[in-house]
């Protein structure tokens, strides 16, 4: 970045990586360089040996057997593969997912729906949750899924996954959480929470981009239809050669983030009190998105009558958003605030923070200002008179 003045509050976008996690991943590029289906000789065994190595560590930190970890390029590639895997041979043909879901799971439902399939896709509360009978009522005997985000990655809504998971296998149904967000922040155990398919990625908890994984209870892995195959790797339900430096930045990343959870949750939350305290008494009339019990570090902020591209164009020192970072491109109002009740205008008044690891006070503060200084500017040019040109 061009300037150390610069602050970076878009935590739910991307993190670094972490120099540990560098560290663990720099001999796999170069004297550590085999493939880990060449199990012949000792190079391409070096290579498997770190894989499985960093299988058992992201399989802890979620509570999960490390056989039941499946490597993927992301949680987008590893969403599309829960949905669509399971559909293979079913006599199921409906799914339901919340209507504040990733775009990675409404478009591959919607695909299912072009398919044949019938999705529900399920209205949330102000907070972003669902109602617990509405779900009930939509699950029935053809339900073959349900998918819930773990933590949305806008608003931070926390969902009761082990409820939401009872209310699908009442039914016979599987439920698949995307937990891209909320692995490593908050408390997550596939086996308390009744998980069957969940899906994460590296670069959300400071591991490296294009890496992720899916986790699915054994007793599915038979039903899963892989969607890239080939080579038969991933015991068949994923094919192509390992990515072994991003596997050994997973594997070190889950494990960081996990040992180090609850700590940095409690301090991630003071830093967002304190900037939204900050914030508010620099910023008259601004408004939280959203609940109030949140993933630590997010937040999702209204400013009444400012157009929030325009507000962020003037905090060029500061990253912040308008949006999921894979639907920003878009000209349209965020899905997820339009969900919650927000119109098209308040939605895109609106801003999201993401306060993350490598976050300091310092930082926090100056992000307040910078906002609350961009505000007053907006403002202030929208109240001097224009002038009218003769004609």
């Amino acid at each position: 970045m061009a300037s150390t003045d610069f602050v970076y509050l878009d935590y739910q976008a991307t993190t670094p990586v972490d120099p540990r996690v560098l560290e663990a991943m720099l001999p796999y590029f170069g004297e550590r360089f085999g493939n880990a289906a060449s199990v012949q000789h000792a190079a391409g065994q070096d290579a498997a040996a770190a894989v499985e190595s960093a299988r058992e560590r992201v399989a802890r930190a979620i509570g999960a057997d490390r056989r039941e970890i499946v490597f993927t390029s992301g949680a987008t590639e590893a969403d599309s593969l829960a949905l669509k895997g399971m559909t293979r041979g079913s006599e199921r043909d409906r799914l339901v997912v919340l209507a504040t879901e990733h775009p990675a799971v409404l478009e591959a439902a919607r695909s299912l729906r072009r398919d044949g399939y019938e999705v529900i896709e399920l209205a949330v509360d102000a907070a972003g949750q669902p109602s617990l009978s509405e779900l009930r009522a939509a699950v029935d005997e053809r339900t073959l899924l349900v998918s819930v985000a773990a933590a949305n990655n806008e608003i931070g809504t926390l969902p009761p996954l082990a409820e939401i998971a009872a209310i699908a296998h009442e039914k016979g149904a599987y439920f698949h959480t995307d937990a891209a967000q909320a692995v490593g922040k908050v408390d997550l155990d596939v086996g308390r929470d009744g998980i069957d398919l969940l899906s994460l990625s590296g670069h959300k908890l400071h591991g490296p981009k294009g890496i992720g994984a899916l986790y699915v209870r054994r007793e599915l892995q038979p039903l899963l239809a892989p969607q890239i195959e080939g080579g038969g790797h991933e015991r068949g339900l994923r094919s192509g050669t390992l990515n072994v430096p991003g596997i050994v930045g997973l594997g070190a990343a889950a494990e960081l983030a996990t040992a180090s959870r609850e700590e940095e949750a409690q301090r991630l939350r003071a830093l967002s009190d304190r900037f939204l305290q900050r914030l508010r008494e620099e910023v008259e009339g601004v408004e939280l998105n959203g609940p109030a019990d949140r993933l630590p570090g997010n937040l999702n902020l209204r400013f009444p009558g400012l157009d929030a591209e325009a507000l962020i164009a003037n905090c060029p020192g500061l990253a912040i958003s308008a949006g999921s970072a894979c639907s920003a491109a878009t000209p349209t109002p965020s899905h997820v605030l339009t969900a919650i009740g927000l119109d098209q205008e308040a939605a895109e008044q609106s801003v999201r923070i993401g306060i993350g690891r490598p976050t300091t006070s310092a930082e926090v503060d100056r992000a307040a200002d910078l906002l609350a200084a961009a505000v007053a500017r907006i403002r202030a040019a929208a109240a001097e008179p224009q002038e009218v040109v003769a004609r």
